[in-house]
């Protein structure tokens, strides 16, 4: 079942993502013909970046659930399977340690418990906890950017859920694996 949530997590976040690169496109051929012009919107440029880090963010996540990221392959191209197999195992470890941290620093910046106790009153957030996470605005769309940022903590929540569907597919590979050594 998790197996089958993650591709279909992985599947909405390759559309989503392509939805973005076209709206990246849009933008920019918007940008273009408004300077040409002689009256450039200036907010384009803002939106058109911000689409751009969601998009790629949605993309590595979907890029490293299929272990298509850029490697060097020399060293475990050389090794027996066995032990590939287990290098293989290693990474999927650490990939889905790396999305545990990034959601737990996701957590404690955002600090949705002390927003809560504090009664969704971003003055009282800021004062007992110093964060400002809520009240920083976009430059020109003036957005809270706290919405911009959201792509992380999704990011790592996504990541984790392909990372331990990797992961537990490698454990099985390797007792399979096993199985037939003995």
């Amino acid at each position: 079942m998790l197996k089958q949530f993650s591709q279909g997590l992985a599947r909405v976040e390759i559309v989503v993502a392509a939805l973005l690169a076209a709206l990246i496109t849009g933008l920019i051929l918007l940008n273009i013909l408004t300077r040409a012009l002689g009256t450039p919107l200036y907010w384009v440029n803002e939106l058109a970046i911000h689409a751009m880090v969601w998009m790629t963010f949605l993309t590595t996540s979907v890029v490293l659930k299929r272990r298509e990221g850029v490697a060097v392959t020399l060293l475990l191209d050389a090794l027996p399977a066995c032990p590939q197999a287990i290098v293989r195992a290693l990474v999927d470890a650490v990939i889905l340690g790396f999305a545990g941290l990034l959601l737990w620093l996701c957590w404690r910046w955002y600090d949705p418990v002390a927003l809560w106790e504090a009664g969704f009153d971003i003055g009282a957030f800021q004062g007992e906890t110093f964060n400002f996470i809520y009240s920083e605005r976009t430059s020109t769309l003036g957005l809270p950017k706290f919405w911009s940022w959201l792509c992380l903590p999704l990011f790592s929540a996504s990541l984790g859920v392909h990372g331990l569907v990797n992961l537990i597919d490698s454990l099985k590979g390797l007792a399979a694996r096993q199985r037939r050594l003995a």
